[in-house]
Formats: C-alpha cells, structure tokens, sequence
C-alpha cells in the first residue's frame, strides 16, 4: 500500500513538475513500510526515505520532513499523508490554485465540494467544531483548520517553521495555518477517507493549552 501511494502521488505531480523530490518520513512503523520503501527508493530517483526513530512524537516527524523538504530549496512543497487517507487525485486541483499567485492552499473537508467518509462521528464533529472555534478566537477564516493536505511555497513554510510549532498533538495543523493567518491563502475541496484515530483527552488538553497560547498572541499583536 505505501508503495502504491508513493507512485500514485509522483504520478499525480508528473504534469506539474520539472522534477518533484518525495521524502517518506518513517518515524515508528512496525511493519515492513520502511524496508519496502527504501528497496523502492533504489529504482525510483525522486524518492527519499527519511528514517527518524528519534522523533518523540509525529509533530517532530513532520518537522523533520518539513526541514527535510526546505534543505533541498524547492518551489513549493506539498504536505500529504501516507495511506491514501488524502488523496492523490486531488493534488492537480491545489497545484492548480496555487499557481494563481497564493502563499499556502489548504485542502479542506468542510468547504463546498469537500467530504470525509469512513471516519467516526465524534471526530467529524471534533474537527468541525475545533474548526468554528479557533476561527472565532484566532481571527482566521478557514472551513476546516485541522486538515493536514496542503501546499506551501518554500517561503511561506519557512516562516512557519522558524516561529516554531510548540503544540504535540494534532492541534499543531491549527497552530500552523494561524501562523499563515497573515499571508495570501485559500482553501480546495478535498476527499478525506480514513477510520481516524480516536481523539484522547491528552490531545485534548494539548489543543486547549495551545489555543489559549495563541489567544494570548493575537491579543499581543503576534499572529
């Protein structure tokens, strides 16, 4: 399955691109992904595997892969996750707006065309909810904060990289795109298909803590 999604991404990218560079970043899977991948790497030239058993969590596996991805200077940088969760399919259509001039295009499920499908109630309204929430306290102005599909030009990623993200858990998407709030962004509807991870009260009270922090820097002048 990872390879599949693997060639199916770079497939997507194929007519948008004089060349596309994919980093996997594998930070604890127990199966066999990691050595399925890197034999794939070996024939595949625009595949990197990044291996971080180090990352204590999957905040810091998606900043590794964030500084993976800006080391190598590129034009824009897509976010995507594995498992066809996201769907490849959809890539052309945040390619495309991003080519109208934006700093960051954001997938969204809640927006007019956008859906989720095998996923539980509870988190559907988790997300929607998180969503109008932080939209109230923040100032920002997005259908859905908490996807994790998007596309950065390298500059707008830095900026958010170098403020820092402090959140651990699932609220950092949050604390990213209200980094971005000042910025040029839009969103694209997206087909969102996964039995998501239940939301634990340790999450929970990481997202609170954290929105209260940002509270406090908007009030300050800082987002």
């Amino acid at each position: 399955k990872a390879v599949a999604f693997v060639d199916a991404v770079l497939a997507a990218c194929a007519g948008f691109r004089r060349r596309v560079f994919l980093a996997v970043v594998d930070h604890a899977s127990s199966d066999n992904t990691r050595q399925l991948l890197e034999e794939h790497a070996r024939f595949t030239t625009d595949l990197k595997v990044i291996w971080a058993p180090e990352n204590r969590g999957v905040v810091d596996a998606y900043v590794r892969g964030y500084r993976e991805a800006l080391a190598l200077d590129p034009d824009w940088i897509l976010e995507i996750d594995a498992g066809f969760s996201h769907q490849p399919s959809d890539i052309p259509v945040l390619i495309a707006k991003m080519e109208q001039g934006y700093d960051c295009v954001f997938g969204s499920r809640f927006c007019a065309g956008g859906s989720i499908s095998d996923s539980s109630r509870k988190r559907y309204w988790i997300s929607w909810g998180g969503t109008v929430l932080t939209n109230l306290l923040l100032g920002t102005k997005l259908h859905d904060m908490t996807s994790g599909f998007q596309l950065f030009t390298r500059e707008a990623l830095q900026k958010i990289v170098d403020r820092g993200i402090e959140s651990r858990g699932p609220f950092f998407q949050t604390e990213m795109k209200t980094y971005a709030r000042r910025m040029k962004v839009t969103e694209v509807p997206i087909q969102y298909r996964a039995a998501s991870h239940a939301v634990g009260s340790k999450q929970i009270k990481d997202a609170f803590k954290n929105l209260w922090r940002l509270v406090g820097m908007r009030i300050a002048g800082r987002v």
